[in-house]
């Protein structure tokens, strides 16, 4: 009976997106940090506290090597792409495009084949800027299409010692 509700709900056109059943027959929509109860007869809504429900997304550790050989640890939450963590944490990755695949700016080099290994294949578009980008390595890839997951916890990446920007040379980024 409780999965009949639940498919119920979840496929209902007013239900939330973002829905979680709780262990004592509740909904809770972290949305607007709503609960309500999974009697089908019921429609009321209660408010709770929103400390109650929300969670942060789980973070991981990226190492990174920097230009300089300096080394820098930061913390990254899952989802985010390297070239984000990287203008997150003043680390001096260019991505003169913005993250839209259409430069090699954000090249980055992941220090580990096994880390390497857990990558998915880089496209043909990624494969095509990386043709581009300086320094080139067999575990190059762009900062803007390697997304933090669980199974990339503790990756080293490596800076190159320098890009390669059609647009402007010798541009300095500037973070948003």
């Amino acid at each position: 009976m409780l999965n009949v509700l639940k498919r119920r709900y979840r496929n209902h056109p007013k239900s939330p997106k973002r829905t979680k059943l709780t262990t004592s027959n509740r909904i809770v929509d972290f949305n607007t940090q709503h609960v309500r109860s999974i009697n089908p007869l019921s429609t009321r809504w209660f408010h709770q506290s929103a400390s109650m429900f929300y969670c942060d997304p789980p973070t991981y550790t990226v190492h990174w090597i920097l230009k300089d050989g300096s080394k820098k640890t930061v913390q990254a939450k899952e989802g985010d792409h390297l070239l984000e963590i990287a203008h997150k944490n003043d680390i001096e990755l260019e991505g003169a495009c913005e993250a839209s695949l259409a430069c090699s700016t954000c090249h980055v080099i992941v220090t580990q084949d096994e880390y390497y290994d857990k990558l998915s294949e880089p496209s043909e578009e990624e494969e095509d800027m990386l043709d581009l980008a300086f320094a080139l390595t067999d575990t190059s890839r762009l900062g803007c299409q390697v997304y933090m997951s669980k199974e990339l916890d503790g990756i080293t990446v490596k800076l190159p010692q320098a890009t390669r920007n059609m647009a402007v040379d010798g541009y300095t980024p500037h973070h948003h």
